[in-house]
């Protein structure tokens, strides 16, 4: 398009800015079209409908611990002596309008915000979409996810109520479990002895300026390396590592990401119209005398809970210093190894299958079954830690004594996922060779003949190319052999134990992965017998 062409207003920015010449390359950018790409959306669209519902609750919320006796229209809470910031939270629920609808569509949104990145990183990883050249996006989604959690308990904070209070209480704890600097942390935190008089402003800052700047810089970048790197895609006929199949950003996927963020703003209201949560007027206001019965926290930081639920009470003297191991480790140990781990995966991956290539092809599941399994045991192991998190409620409504359940968990913990990574990994094997039978032999046909010799069998007709296509697509499977222990002078190779631990780690990486079958596509025609299927073997590259 001539620039002469462009409506008066975008021509006089054009001449001063240059967007023409970005707005032709970049609004005709591909994207592929799977429903799980989605899930990013959904995250994003969260994101805009918890600023702009933020906004209106700023405008009454006041961050004050000053107390005031509450004259609102709430009656049963009339004449009690509170916080401001729990008595605006009150007023916003009861006496501003639309102000409860508006607390109720940022609370449902902040919860559909965590769930959907998690399930989005989830897809990212069981489909390999973090490999080179996508390791930082994967980095920047961790610290992403881990901001959201931050961002949604301090906002679950900020109401000053009886549960959210429980909540910070629990956090003190985690926090004066740190050795040496618990106590200034603690006090930093606080302005003072818990609960302190500054918290609630403190925490005020943190949630409405500081987080929500910080996401939103790593969303803009997230989204720049995704069109800078181009989307990934399902292998698929016509698709390779060198071209993206889909349909471009402007006209057709700008009207379909419109669209779909009024569905998710639309379900989104009507959760906060119909649903009730986080009823704050049911707490009252927060008394560190008392504490709520069956107090739960968000799902998103049940997991820490039940950690600290299922550690038995240790404690040890060091020159005067007491350390908590029932806080310490289950607070301050497994969540940074846990997010470590889950961060710092692809780099794992990549340095074990010594895949260094460039990847915009996903992968099937199966198709990488240890991978799968990995991912089945990381998520059995949050299960676990998030079931324990509400053992006091189990144990009540089956009528079970909560040292068992207890117990049961201590054990699942180290069990589980063991059995979830054997048995997904077996199941993804088990799925490959059917795929591989499939892909082979066709599929029946419900047509029996007789051989001339008497005997009976079912036809088989072969799969359609798109679909052989996709069964036949893998990623490469070379095992890492161990190199010799000395040159050719006879000088011992360096770093021999890392090597060791490197191919160890190959072969039990790529154990008892069938080999991959190869069909002639040319040959491949409906209705017509399969010929010259061949395999490729584990050990070869593609």
């Amino acid at each position: 398009m001539a620039n002469q062409e462009f409506p008066g207003a975008v021509r006089w920015l054009d001449d001063r800015t240059g967007i023409g010449k970005v707005g032709r390359k970049n609004l005709r950018k591909v994207f592929p079209d799977h429903w799980s790409f989605m899930l990013g959306e959904i995250a994003l669209y969260s994101f805009i409908i918890l600023i702009l519902t933020g906004i209106f609750l700023t405008l009454w919320f006041k961050p004050s611990m000053a107390e005031v006796e509450y004259q609102g229209s709430y009656s049963l809470l009339k004449g009690l002596h509170m916080s401001e910031a729990y008595e605006s939270a009150l007023n916003i629920s009861f006496d501003v309008r639309g102000g409860l609808l508006m607390r109720q569509i940022h609370h449902w949104a902040a919860v559909l915000f965590i769930a959907a990145m998690s399930i989005h990183l989830l897809r990212i990883f069981f489909t390999g979409a973090f490999r080179k050249p996508r390791e930082l996006n994967w980095i920047i989604g961790i610290v992403m996810l881990f901001l959201g959690v931050v961002e949604g308990f301090i906002g679950y904070g900020l109401p000053d109520d009886l549960l959210s209070g429980t909540g910070l209480r629990i956090t003190e704890g985690l926090v004066l479990a740190s050795p040496i600097i618990g106590t200034y942390l603690s006090f930093f935190i606080f302005g003072g002895e818990f609960p302190g008089d500054d918290f609630v402003s403190r925490f005020y800052t943190v949630h409405v300026l500081l987080i929500p700047g910080i996401l939103l810089g790593l969303i803009t970048v997230h989204l720049f390396l995704v069109v800078y790197h181009k989307h990934t895609q399902f292998a698929g006929p016509g698709r390779t590592e060198k071209n993206v199949v889909g349909y471009p950003l402007m006209p057709v996927y700008m009207a379909k990401a419109g669209g779909f963020f009024f569905v998710v703003f639309g379900i989104t209201a009507l959760m906060g119209a119909l649903l009730q949560i986080n009823p704050v007027w049911l707490y009252g206001p927060y008394n560190p005398a008392e504490v709520t019965a069956g107090s739960q926290p968000d799902w998103y930081m049940g997991w820490l809970d039940g950690a600290v639920r299922l550690m038995p009470g240790l404690e040890s003297h060091f020159w005067g210093i007491t350390i908590s191991w029932n806080i310490f480790l289950p607070a301050l140990v497994i969540p940074p190894l846990f997010i470590g781990f889950v961060a710092l995966y692809p780099f794992l991956e990549s340095w074990i299958t010594g895949d260094k290539r460039e990847h915009h092809l996903l992968d099937r599941p199966r198709n990488v079954p240890t991978r799968t399994g990995i991912g089945a045991a990381l998520v059995t192991f949050y299960g676990v830690l998030w079931l324990n998190s509400g053992n006091d409620l189990i144990a009540v409504q089956f009528h079970s004594s909560i040292n068992t359940i207890t117990w049961v968990c201590r054990v699942l913990i180290i069990v589980g996922p063991v059995l979830a990574f054997r048995i997904t990994r077996r199941i993804a094997l088990s799925l490959q060779r059917k795929d591989s039978e499939r892909l082979l032999h066709g599929i029946e046909s419900g047509i029996i003949t007789r051989s001339p010799d008497g005997g009976y069998s079912e036809r088989h007709v072969p799969i359609s190319p798109s679909e052989a296509y996709t069964l036949e697509t893998r990623a490469r499977t070379t095992v890492l052999e161990l190199p010799p222990a000395t040159d050719g002078n006879g000088v011992p190779a360096p770093h021999r134990r890392r090597a060791r631990l490197r191919a160890a780690l190959s072969r039990f990486y790529f154990a008892d992965v069938p080999p991959t079958p190869r069909v002639d596509h040319q040959k491949l025609v409906p209705g017509e017998p399969l010929k010259g299927p061949t395999t490729r073997d584990v050990t070869q590259p593609p």
